[in-house]
């Protein structure tokens, strides 16, 4: 099922939906694929997701930013209210009970780069080039990208990405952090089905603690975060899927997880 709008999304996997965004000539994050993000939140939960793939239609763009022809030309009102939307949206994948991969190839600045991070892992092809170039409109990310970005790739690098407007190649992009896999230009979209695939078969309730745990690390004090650490394989071995993968293992079979 695919929706109608420059969001669309189909099946490719048992538990993994493929989107792309397709909203010309670069996918700017306006109005349009914001109700399409949303609408692709509601499905991807309506059908119980394991694994969702975000990528593009379109050449050399993943997503171009926020959109600056709307902000042009609206008042202080409704630039909160465009902000909020557009949030709201990047938030809603950020918070979603699913494992979201980016599949960048081209250019994701601004907004499109906020979009990257909110999502739990980035694939990047080769050529791909990322920024947060708002301080050339006088602005500064409003997507949290003030706030992921350091916690990908550290206080100084965050500073000198935003502060300088620059556009990051995929192959630093890679080294500092900012991105999870680096391939061969055109092989995002492959690479990241390919993974989510891998994660789509492993147990949902582990996939979903390693990911709380790991964010807890950035959140939590060490001693707090290695309580709720504790907390977290507790629950998995009384009440997820470890006696499975437990029995599994010694009966020297693949696992049948839910």
């Amino acid at each position: 099922m695919t929706d109608a709008s420059v969001v669309t999304w189909e099946d490719a996997a048992h538990g993994v939906l493929v989107a792309t965004m397709d909203r010309k000539p670069a996918n700017a994050l306006g109005p349009p694929i914001i109700d399409g993000l949303n609408a692709l939140v509601d499905e991807a939960e309506q059908r119980g997701t394991r694994v969702l793939v975000l990528t593009s239609a379109i050449p050399g763009f993943f997503a171009a930013g926020a959109d600056i022809k709307h902000m042009g030309g609206i008042d202080a009102d409704s630039f909160r209210a465009y902000g909020n939307r557009l949030r709201g949206a990047v938030e809603r994948l950020a918070g979603a009970d699913l494992v979201s991969i980016a599949a960048v190839e081209g250019v994701a600045l601004g907004g499109g780069l906020e979009l990257a991070m909110a999502c739990t892992m980035r694939v990047s092809g080769a050529e791909a080039k990322y920024g947060l170039p708002e301080v050339r409109l006088g602005l500064i990310p409003g997507a949290a990208g003030t706030q992921r970005l350091p916690r990908l790739v550290g206080r100084g690098r965050a500073i000198d990405i935003m502060a300088t407007a620059r556009q990051v190649p995929a192959d630093e992009a890679k080294a500092i952090g900012l991105v999870d896999r680096l391939v061969t230009a055109g092989g995002a979209r492959e690479a990241a089905l390919q993974l989510a695939e891998e994660l789509a078969a492993l147990s949902r309730p582990a996939i979903t603690a390693v990911i709380n745990t790991v964010d807890a690390a950035f959140d939590l004090p060490f001693a707090e975060g290695q309580r709720y650490e504790i907390d977290e394989i507790q629950g998995l071995f009384e009440h997820g899927e470890a006696r499975e993968g437990l029995t599994a293992f010694l009966e020297k079979r693949s696992p049948k997880f839910a």
